[in-house]
């Protein structure tokens, strides 16, 4: 007897959110496999932040259901959503680090919802954490900054610590939201290329929001376009070119005017930005 075909990770299905008159996401459908390398593409305000913060119960949808891990998360209670969590990590845009406490403090906060009571200190985290944090800094390439305070590390170092305390939730999907967006072009390939070896080696589903055209070709397995809330194209990164994502971009706009704005506006957000600290 064949076994059942393995059900989809994460199930998006015709979900809809308004924040008072404003509609963010319209009629979204979404299916992603365990072990998938999605990226979210699209300009500020095409609903890509929305559908994310959807993926781990941050945002319920005013219609539809959303389905992560086999869990229904419009019909889940909120400790039901607080253990989602404990299986989703994230990754932030601004890092989210606290700046005056060192790298290897930054990174067992990952583990503090499987921890009763509140950790002050180094010293106040077991053995057995400590050593798995700096395992994981060891694999992000970090572990001679373990000691270091977080805020004199540089934006793409910070990242990698952001990455690292993901990792020490044990996740099954890593979601990014803008991860490299305010990094310099060869920080954000060398975090990209990170993430992608570290979903590999760990059998990780991703889910990652960009701008850039470029990066979403050259690391994702299947790039989902969204434009006004709407998916406006999904489909795999394999034999695709940037011409023809902006191409399916020019197909929603009005008029070339319009296009080549879009096209002016990925340009100046793949744009070089000052790096502070030096590089990664």
């Amino acid at each position: 007897m064949n076994s059942a075909t393995p059900s989809p990770v994460i199930r998006v299905t015709g979900v809809t959110k308004n924040f008072g008159t404003t509609r963010a996401l319209h009629n979204v459908d979404l299916t992603v496999e365990k072990g998938e390398v999605v990226v979210l593409l699209g300009l500020s305000g095409s609903g890509k932040s929305t559908l994310l913060r959807h993926l781990d119960g941050l945002e319920l949808p005013t219609e539809g259901d959303v389905s992560v891990l086999g869990q229904h998360l419009p019909k889940s209670s909120a400790r039901e959503l607080r253990a989602l969590r404990g299986r989703v990590g994230m990754i932030f845009q601004q890092f989210e680090l606290v700046p005056s406490l060192t790298v290897l403090e930054n990174v067992l906060t990952g583990a503090l919802a499987r921890l009763k009571g509140p950790r002050l200190g180094l010293w106040a985290y077991p053995k057995a954490l400590r050593l798995t944090a700096l395992t994981h800094l060891d694999r992000v390439g970090l572990l001679d900054k373990a000691y270091q305070r977080a805020d004199r590390l540089s934006g793409g170092q910070q990242q990698r610590v952001a990455i690292a305390r993901a990792l020490m939730q044990s996740p099954e999907i890593l979601l990014a939201d803008e991860p490299v967006a305010s990094l310099d072009p060869e920080s954000s390939e060398q975090v990209m290329r990170l993430i992608r070896e570290i979903a590999a080696d760990d059998g990780l589903t991703v889910v990652c929001s960009l701008h850039q055209v470029d990066l979403a070709l050259g690391w994702g397995d299947r790039i989902v376009g969204l434009r006004h809330g709407e998916v406006v194209l999904d489909t795999a990164t394999d034999g695709l070119s940037k011409a023809q994502v902006m191409e399916i971009y020019g197909r929603v706009t009005t008029s070339t005017t319009e296009l080549s704005a879009i096209e002016l506006e990925l340009g100046a957000l793949a744009a070089p930005l000052p790096v502070q600290d030096g590089l990664l």
